[in-house]
């Protein structure tokens, strides 16, 4: 299913990239940008059709099945499945009502720069559709429906904005978004948790395959119409994911917090720019040149080094978080110490070199 989305995404990538350059749909240099002459724009529309569209598919042909039965050419081993996956229906219509409501905003957004309140609004209605109508809500330790709605809604904003602030260089949230969906596509494949596990398979073959023409140099970008559907659907995947079984002995309570070692450095740049802008005064939803890959550059290196300085942090925070169901209470501090370890090392390198004053 990975590698089909993969080898479409592919395929279909330059396919858009024309089509937008045709239609003068570009990303302009700027202020706050590091590229210095215009990129086409549209990769979002790869990542969310290759994505969602099989989804889609899937799920209305398991329910013709079930109205009508299954035609006599489809294999009967598959139909055994096809009742759990026609009960998906509302979840699999709200995935895509939400994504669809964010990739729509996006595209608009890339084209005309709507106001960040206005998106902002957006993206909370689209997330607390997700929690209510699709029931992609917390359920570890809590049961108050109002409580696990309003954890939910807002971890949803805030991955999805994480994976937006990452859209500033080339190939870095298609890159971090595809190693943190691998992360909890191992999660999701372990708990047998087959719905999680194939869109998560489709939402990295299509990163992947994009990631082909988005790595630097870059000759697309997937702009907001990309990068807000790949945060709503990783955030939804940690929350659809079982990660601890109760009454299992291997089970571990702490092997929930999986996504928040996973996403430990998205998360870190997201809280890191946001408490900048803070403190100098400036609103946090606008966008500047104060990103974690910004300040390594600054640093010194290049674009490419940069990215991928933070691909191998991402890597091996998230190497951390698959083992979390298997290792001691003892063990589980050794990987969330790891991660911060991690994270304090990205904070030294991307600390400001001092200058020295010269020998005379």
């Amino acid at each position: 299913m990975g590698a089909a989305a993969f080898i479409v995404s592919v395929l279909l990538t330059p396919v858009v990239r024309r089509g937008v350059l045709a239609w003068g749909f570009v990303d302009k240099p700027g202020a706050r940008k590091i590229h210095e002459k215009a990129i086409p724009l549209g990769g979002g529309i790869v990542i969310f059709w290759v994505t969602l569209l099989p989804i889609l598919l899937v799920t209305l042909f398991a329910v013709y099945c079930e109205k009508y039965g299954a035609p006599g050419w489809f294999p009967g081993v598959l139909q055994v499945h096809m009742k759990g996956v026609a009960g998906r229906w509302g979840l699999v219509v709200s995935l895509f009502l939400g994504t669809g409501i964010l990739h729509v905003l996006g595209l608009i957004d890339d084209k005309r720069h709507l106001g960040p309140w206005v998106k902002l609004a957006v993206q909370f209605g689209a997330a607390f559709i997700l929690a209510t109508v699709g029931g992609i809500r917390f359920s570890f330790f809590l049961s108050n429906i109002f409580i696990t709605t309003v954890l939910s809604v807002f971890w949803m904003v805030i991955i999805m904005n994480a994976f937006n602030f990452l859209d500033n260089m080339d190939g870095l949230s298609a890159g971090i978004g595809a190693i943190c969906g691998v992360m909890i596509l191992s999660a999701a494949v372990s708990s047998g948790q087959v719905f999680v596990a194939g869109l998560l398979a489709l939402l990295v073959g299509a990163l992947l395959g994009f990631l082909v023409f988005n790595f630097a140099p870059a000759k697309i970008f997937m702009g907001d119409a990309g990068s807000l559907v790949v945060g709503l659907l990783l955030a939804a995947a940690t929350i659809r994911t079982t990660y601890y079984h109760e009454g299992i002995e291997s089970g571990r309570w702490f092997s929930a917090l999986m996504p928040l070692v996973v996403l430990a450095v998205p998360l870190y740049d997201f809280i890191s720019v946001t408490l900048i802008r803070l403190l100098q005064g400036n609103s946090p939803l606008v966008g500047d040149k104060q990103h974690f890959s910004h300040r390594l550059i600054n640093r010194g290196m290049t674009t490419r080094q940069a990215v991928l300085t933070i691909y191998l942090a991402t890597g091996c925070c998230g190497l951390g978080a698959v083992f979390l169901n298997q290792v001691s209470p003892l063990g589980a501090i050794l990987v969330f110490v790891q991660t911060v370890l991690i994270v304090l090392i990205i904070a030294i390198l991307e600390r400001p070199q001092d200058h020295l004053p010269s020998k005379s």
